[in-house]
């Protein structure tokens, strides 16, 4: 496997690496060959685990549970509307 070990980085740079794996999930799911998808795979699990390993206590937005999801839908909300990080609306929307 490729990429230092996820425990030997720190914090800025285990983000920096997320965000670099997640920006380029779509394109290896849809172009890469099966060994870079699997690849893919077993880099972005160790470096989701290592994140979730150091932040066991992190934020979930109520938004983003089943029972969230239930609410919103017995209330008739909108299910365009990103719901998470920033919040119930918070997401930009394409005109």
């Amino acid at each position: 496997m490729s990429g230092v070990d996820p425990a030997r980085l720190d914090d800025q740079q285990l983000m920096k690496e997320l965000e670099n794996i997640h920006r380029t999930r779509h394109d290896t799911l849809l172009y890469g060959s099966n060994d870079a998808l699997r690849t893919h795979n077993h880099r972005m699990a160790q470096l989701e685990g290592e994140y979730l390993r150091r932040n066991p206590r992190r934020f979930v937005s109520p938004g983003r549970t089943r029972d969230g999801a239930r609410d919103r839908a017995a209330a008739g909300a909108d299910n365009a509307t990103p719901v998470g990080k920033w919040g119930p609306g918070a997401g930009h929307r394409g005109a």
